[in-house]
């Protein structure tokens, strides 16, 4: 299932030292570079940043006996190879365009399902789990407008929102992309393992997490950094001022993402006028206000290919 390659850097991503992990954006950052897993496993971090100072040391005393690591690595792949997940690394060509162009990529996805080259033409289409008829509604209206236009929606396959945009790009014909708070052995919330089978049938279902890591706390903020990453731009249709979908929308704004707010968003929540005020959003209230944004396929690809990175080098 995993080439020897995939295995060496998933064995790095398991690395720990004292309860400490190495971060795992600082693998995927230095496994890019020209023999950056040599570097690695050599117990060197070229990059100049205080996660890289703080994660050298974990490194260094992993790398002294790999046992553990190594048997992690090989029961997470047994377990991905159970449910019929494969996996993708930012080693390979195929890992997702627009997702290699952020800072704080992930250095693995399991996929359920398929990702495609024409995935890079994408949008992520989130908000609030507790979403009034109106949210839905408007959800759905454009989840089915963007891939009548061939734009892949990605979502989060959380209630309320998520679960409208996907379901609306599936009963249209589209392309849609869960991006999951959980491993891929696993389906939260536990009724959208229908929608979950659908989606990975006729798009992908994705996670950047151990195959078996169950939904927690810390994994549903840190699946919002992928959705926001494997998107061209994220739209918000309702989300309050603690609402994931905000925090979505900051990350999409620090990873230089196109950040469209519906007006009527805009309308009721400070938090979206302060965006707006900052030319950090968009206020939309059309589908071709979104489309007319984006970049195409090709485009985003080129600038993958060239394993480009906005803040390779952090200070």
């Amino acid at each position: 299932m995993a080439t020897d390659l995939q295995r060496r850097l998933l064995t790095l991503c398991a690395v720990r030292h004292e309860h400490r992990n190495m971060s795992w954006e600082l693998i995927a950052r230095i496994a890019q570079r020209d023999r950056g897993l040599d570097l690695l496993y050599r117990g060197e971090l070229p990059e100049n940043s205080s996660v890289a100072r703080d994660s050298l040391p974990v490194l260094q005393s992993g790398l002294t006996d790999l046992t553990d690591a190594a048997q992690r690595v090989e029961d997470e792949l047994l377990a991905a190879q159970r449910v019929g997940a494969h996996l993708v690394t930012v080693l390979d060509d195929d890992y997702p365009a627009n997702l290699r162009l952020v800072p704080n990529l992930p250095p693995f996805l399991f996929v359920l399902g398929a990702l495609r080259p024409d995935d890079a033409l994408s949008v992520a289409v989130v908000g609030t789990r507790q979403a009034s008829d109106d949210g839905l509604a408007r959800a759905a209206s454009l989840a089915r407008q963007l891939v009548e236009r061939g734009v892949t929606v990605t979502s989060g396959l959380a209630r309320g929102i998520d679960a409208a945009a996907h379901k609306a790009a599936l009963d249209n014909g589209g392309r849609t992309v869960a991006v999951i708070g959980t491993g891929i052995t696993r389906c939260y919330p536990a009724e959208h393992a229908g929608l979950s089978e659908e989606i990975a049938q006729r798009g992908a279902v994705v996670s950047q997490f151990w195959p078996t890591t169950p939904a927690t706390r810390y994994t549903f903020p840190r699946r919002n950094v992928v959705m926001s990453g494997i998107a061209q731009g994220t739209v918000v249709i309702e989300a309050s001022r603690t609402s994931g979908a905000k925090m979505q929308a900051r990350l999409a704004a620090e990873h230089g993402k196109q950040v469209f707010l519906l007006r009527s968003l805009v309308a009721t929540q400070e938090w979206a006028q302060r965006m707006i005020k900052c030319e950090t959003a968009t206020a939309v209230d059309r589908v071709e206000d979104v489309v007319d944004r984006l970049a195409s396929s090709d485009r985003v690809l080129r600038a993958g290919n060239q394993r480009s990175q906005l803040a390779l080098d952090l200070l």
